[in-house]
């Protein structure tokens, strides 16, 4: 260590110049901003404006705007599967002045595309997720399949007959569909449909025997009784639909999907910033009015520490890429 600070000062020494350290020294951590913040912090979200995570992110950003005294501001940047908005949040300066709405579409993307512009575990400094969502397995009211017993039964007994919509190949939907079948091992017909609104149409008319979505998108035909919720996706049943039983408990031990969005700054973003950004969104997430918010769209509105987010972002690529090689996805 001493041969390398004699170098270091005789480098100097002879280059006459103090300006030469800093292009010798390893670079030191962007600092933070005192005052943190102290202009308007942008929000990118891989959705188009509208949707769930859209909105959800609205809520948080409106109360982080109220707890911090600075505009948090979405800017919707949709396209080619989330990686628009991840590839500008990943080279964005690490200020904490951009963070990127990240989560398990993230995670998928890891394994679903040959190649990223980003390293989602090397280029963001997670922060906290925002909110968790478990899907539905829907059906039309009144058909025979009322259970996922009666699914799994329906299609041993018709190989290959029954249909199975969801929306975007690729996305969790999509995915949590083929996790389904391969689990059940069963053999079944996967249509996908551009939009939620597109997919309820077709189970109303028959088309499709079972629907995978979220209860935001299918809530309008369940509560007016034309769509059957018949089991949700996550490890324990929603607050949202506590009525609902899980797939898990109803006849396939073991099969757990529950989506989640999370905030993400670019590596690098100051400790003192990301702690404080933690504490903010864990603080706001509490507020009686942004629980009773979350319910609605069907969402657990719950934080986690950074390291908790890491945890299973890292757990979930590992998932959905087992799901993807055992299915046969051809990688985009």
């Amino acid at each position: 260590m001493r041969r390398f600070g004699d170098a270091i000062l005789s480098n100097i020494g002879r280059c006459g110049g103090l300006a030469l350290v800093v292009s010798i020294l390893v670079a030191t951590p962007a600092q933070a901003d005192p005052g943190y913040p102290t202009r308007p912090v942008r929000i990118l979200v891989p959705y188009g404006p509208g949707g769930v995570a859209d909105t959800t992110t609205r809520i948080l950003a409106q109360k982080l705007s109220d707890r911090l005294g600075q505009q948090f501001v979405i800017e919707n940047r949709p396209g080619a599967g989330g990686i628009v908005a991840a590839k500008a949040g990943a080279i964005a300066a690490p200020d904490g002045y951009t963070l990127t709405l990240t989560g398990n579409g993230t995670a998928i993307s890891k394994s679903l595309f040959k190649s990223l512009p980003y390293d989602v575990l090397k280029d963001f400094t997670p922060i906290s997720v925002m909110a968790w969502l478990d899907l539905l397995f829907a059906t039309k009211a009144g058909g025979p399949l009322k259970t996922i017993n009666d699914i799994i039964a329906t299609a041993k007994e018709r190989p290959g007959k029954l249909n199975f919509g969801t929306i975007a190949p690729g996305s969790t939907q999509h995915l949590s569909a083929v996790l389904f079948r391969t689990t059940a091992d069963l053999q079944v017909t996967q249509i996908t449909f551009r939009t939620t609104p597109d997919l309820v149409t077709a189970l109303l008319r028959g088309d499709v025997d079972v629907g995978i979505d979220y209860l935001a998108g299918l809530g309008a035909a369940l509560n007016d009784g034309q769509l059957r919720a018949v089991a949700s996706t996550g490890e324990t049943r929603s607050r949202s639909t506590p009525d609902v039983p899980t797939v898990h408990e109803s006849g396939l031990p073991g099969f757990v999907v529950t989506s989640w969005n999370a905030v993400s700054a670019p590596a690098g973003t100051p400790s003192d910033i990301v702690r404080l950004l933690n504490r903010e969104i864990n603080a706001a997430l509490k507020l009686p009015d942004v629980q009773q918010k979350a319910l609605q769209f069907g969402l657990d509105a719950r934080g986690t520490t950074p390291e908790e987010m890491q945890a299973r972002m890292i757990a979930d690529i590992a998932k959905w890429a087992a799901v993807i090689e055992k299915a046969g996805l051809e990688r985009q």
